[in-house]
C-alpha cells in the first residue's frame, strides 16, 4: 500500500454514516447571498468569489475514498473524503444550525 493510499484510508476512518458535516462550498456570482463568507471581488470587480457553508450528513462511506452525502432537501452528492472543504460538524454547529442539517431516517 502506498503512502497516498494509507492517507486516504486514515481519512475514510474519520467519517461514519450519519456524521453531520459542514461543506464549505466555493461559489461565484454578481450578488452574494446573506450566508456568504470570505467574500472578495474577482478581477475587474464585476463579480464576487465567496464560500457558503452547507450542512449535510454522510449517507455512505465508499471503499474508493469517497463519501455519499445527503442535503437537507434530499439531494445526494459524492465527495472525496480528503476534500479540504469538508469538516466534521462540531457540537456547537449541530446546536446552532440543527434545522439546516438533514435527517437520515427517510433514507433508511
Amino acid at each position: 500500500m502506498s503512502g497516498q493510499e494509507a492517507g486516504r484510508e486514515v481519512e475514510m476512518i474519520q467519517f461514519r454514516v450519519g456524521d453531520p458535516i459542514v461543506y464549505h462550498k466555493p461559489k461565484s456570482s454578481f450578488c452574494p447571498g446573506p450566508r456568504a463568507k470570505q467574500v472578495y471581488p474577482l478581477q475587474h470587480g464585476e463579480s464576487y468569489h465567496y464560500v457558503v457553508d452547507k450542512f449535510w450528513k454522510v449517507a455512505k462511506v465508499n471503499d474508493d475514498g469517497t463519501l455519499e452525502v445527503v442535503t437537507r432537501t434530499g439531494k445526494k452528492h459524492r465527495l472525496d473524503a480528503c476534500d479540504p472543504n469538508i469538516t466534521k460538524a462540531h457540537l456547537l454547529h449541530h446546536i446552532l444550525y440543527r434545522k439546516r442539517f438533514p435527517g437520515l431516517s427517510e433514507e433508511s
